[in-house]
């Protein structure tokens, strides 16, 4: 194992949960009966649940007191007043709309803004990003940038996405058909990575030339923020709060998921310069969603997340945050196991395409790793490879993934280092006999988002 590691938590815990602790054997026919799918397991049958950093955290102290505070009011409560006047100050948007979670955001948004035949371009387009935009008939347009293919690689920025790419694109014959160009940050497919606010200034000149919006998925805002604050020539020293704030001013609109760095365990929200374009997501949001001013939340649920956008920006928080990801992703690779490279916040991603070289994209090996984590140790976790990112084909094998990973996401505030410890000597001791794993077919799947319900089954060891 890696050395003590120096980072401490700036806080202390003042609520405990006992775990599930299954059996092997009990592990294994849980696995069977979820259809091989680790999102169809029982939290029950969950040790140390990574599949997510999403709605998972672990609220503060006064973020419960907040709760007590919760307007019901269905219209224009004391909660909404509050919500709004934080994030609007955090923001600088004008057009602030609440919404349950981030994937609400971007069905909304994107069904206001998109049509048939146009196209998003994005450093990349997350699952449901993807999926809410090809359900208007647009077409989702990745175009991460060339350091990024290099996982091993200590490149502090591959977050950004391809400015050439972009240029001849805008330039091209589909460049009539772009209709924005959204930044993901952090960039969650590419493995947690940054974008810089160097990189922020051009993407906002070239859509300025071509008269584009520039959209943020800003759901690791506060994230992407510290780490441009200790990596970022210029930038370094400055608060993460203040680095922010101007990332959100470079853009014409952003959406959110708040169950990431609003610390909390539902909501979202969407931000938006452009009346008009508000006022449509407005009218939708009231017929899908609820009033304006709540947007399918609880009063109580817009108090935690205000106070959790205050919190969220603190230095020492945010360190923590970081330096527990690298020390995590550091011992994971002290033991054999190849890990992206530099290790961002919200997960670690293992390199299972290079850690399992004999299961080739189309049994997913990604998904392999998962199911053996859970088996080994009960730990739960997510592939991002060709299960969840690759492209169905009929009589065909799918169209791979760019990577094949495996996210270990960190829930904020909720594991120590002893857990972590846990996971890593599990999956120490699987790297050791990465021959023993094998692949795995799809049973039966949906036509999108697949990896959420599919049903799957080992295939037989060579």
């Amino acid at each position: 194992m890696s050395p003590v590691p120096a980072f401490l938590e700036p806080f202390r815990i003042k609520v405990v949960e006992p775990l599930s602790m299954p059996t092997r054997s009990e592990r294994a026919a849980a696995l069977e009966r979820a259809g091989y799918n680790i999102f169809r397991l029982r939290a029950a049958e969950i040790m140390v649940d990574l599949l997510t950093d999403s709605g998972t955290n672990a609220m503060s102290a006064a973020q419960w007191a907040a709760l007590m505070d919760g307007d019901e009011s269905y219209a224009n409560a004391r909660s909404w007043e509050r919500f709004e006047r934080v994030v609007r100050e955090l923001t600088g948007f004008p057009c602030i709309i609440p919404v349950h979670q981030g994937r609400a955001a971007e069905r909304i948004l994107f069904s206001c803004l998109l049509k048939p035949g146009r196209i998003s371009v994005s450093n990349t387009h997350f699952d449901t990003t993807r999926a809410n935009v090809e359900l208007v008939g647009a077409e989702a347009l990745d175009l991460p940038c060339a350091e990024s293919a290099d996982l091993t690689s200590e490149e502090p920025f591959k977050g950004n996405l391809d400015m050439q790419e972009l240029d001849a694109l805008l330039d091209g014959p589909d460049g009539a058909r772009v209709a924005c160009v959204v930044i993901t940050i952090t960039n969650n497919l590419g493995g947690g990575q940054p974008v810089s606010m160097a990189h922020l200034r051009d993407v906002r000149g070239r859509c300025d030339s071509f008269g584009l919006p520039l959209l943020l998925d800003a759901s690791r805002f506060a994230e992407n923020a510290y780490l441009v604050s200790v990596r970022e020539p210029g930038q370094v020293s400055r608060p993460p709060r203040q680095i922010a704030e101007e990332a959100f001013r470079l853009a014409d609109g952003t959406w959110a998921s708040l169950k990431k760095d609003g610390l909390a365990n539902i909501g979202g929200m969407i931000g938006l310069r452009d009346a008009d374009l508000a006022q449509r997501c407005q009218q939708l949001l009231i017929a899908t969603e609820g009033y304006s001013t709540y947007g399918g939340l609880a009063g109580r649920d817009l108090e935690a997340l205000a106070q959790g956008l205050l919190e969220v920006t603190d230095r020492a928080y945010l360190a923590y945050r970081a330096e527990s990801t690298a020390w995590f992703a550091d011992t994971l690779a002290h033991g054999g196991i190849p890990v992206v490279r530099p290790p961002g916040c919200h997960a670690v991603y293992v390199d299972a395409g290079r850690l399992l070289p004999h299961i080739p994209p189309h049994q997913y090996p990604g998904h392999a790793l998962a199911c053996a984590l859970y088996l080994e140790a009960g730990v739960r976790s997510s592939e991002m490879g060709t299960l969840g990112f690759g492209r169905a084909q009929r009589d065909a094998p799918d169209i791979p993934a760019r990577h094949e990973l495996l996210r270990l996401a960190l829930p904020r505030r909720v594991y120590t280092r002893n857990h972590l410890e846990y996971v890593a000597e599990a999956l120490i001791r699987i790297a050791h006999k990465p021959e023993a794993l094998h692949g795995y077919r799809i049973l039966e799947q949906p036509a999108a988002l697949r990896h959420f319900t599919a049903v799957l089954a080992p295939l037989p060891a060579r």
